[in-house]
């Protein structure tokens, strides 16, 4: 049974997630304040984590931080706030997906079940498993990206779908878009800026990991793509 960790300071809000999540067969572990939220990260390692970000004592922007020092489960972010900047700062901590409040929880738990979908425990339909392109060795069955020195490099799930994508299909421009649709497996009619900060994240890993060789291009007006070997 898949674990999912919701942490918020509002128990009806918890309460009431765990209902709706324990009815599609999830486990449930619930956590109150940032550093509970952390802790119970760390003794139960969940699939998936829900995180308020206004929380006492840790809030969620920096649970995320933390997680992300060593794990990439996939994080959904609850906020009620509403402004373009204060979801690219969730983002760019780290989080893979949004949630205003108020909400639907039903929305909620179809996000969940999204980001477990994109996660390393289901892999993408394809019968590539190890896409060698630029100086990257791309392996989807480990959920692996190295260098073709062997340095490793640490995406999200998220990171590594929009790689994985276009990598695959190389020479080929995805729009925002296209990328949102396939990767995030949503329709949306604003996806833009929320896959210009994955993208902007995963360019950084990759120039970083590579000694700055940029090989996600942008087709100004269009969209993204890698080019082939």
């Amino acid at each position: 049974m898949m674990r999912i960790l919701i942490a918020d300071d509002d128990r009806e809000i918890c309460d009431l997630l765990e209902i709706y999540i324990n009815n599609e067969g999830f486990q449930v572990i619930k956590a109150y304040d940032g550093r509970e939220a952390y802790e119970k990260f760390k003794e139960t390692d969940p699939d998936c984590v829900i995180l308020d970000v206004m929380m006492p004592k840790m809030d969620g922007l920096e649970v995320v931080n933390k997680i992300r020092e060593d794990s990439q489960v996939p994080i959904l972010m609850l906020s009620a706030k509403t402004s373009d900047i204060d979801k690219i700062r969730g983002l760019a901590k780290g989080a893979d997906d949004y949630v205003v409040k108020p909400f639907n929880p039903l929305e909620v738990v179809a996000r969940v079940k999204s980001l477990l979908r994109r996660s390393s425990y289901h892999q993408p339909n394809t019968d590539e498993n190890e896409i060698e392109i630029g100086p990257l060795m791309i392996r989807r069955d480990e959920h692996e990206v190295e260098t073709v020195d062997g340095e490793s490099i640490r995406l999200t799930v998220l990171e590594f779908g929009i790689l994985y994508l276009l990598a695959s299909n190389p020479n080929r421009v995805f729009s925002a878009d296209e990328i949102f649709e396939r990767v995030w497996k949503q329709e949306t009619d604003i996806p833009s800026k929320t896959v210009m900060v994955h993208v902007s994240h995963l360019r950084d890993k990759i120039e970083k990991a590579t000694g700055g060789e940029k090989v996600i291009q942008t087709v100004w007006g269009v969209g993204y793509k890698i080019e082939g070997n």
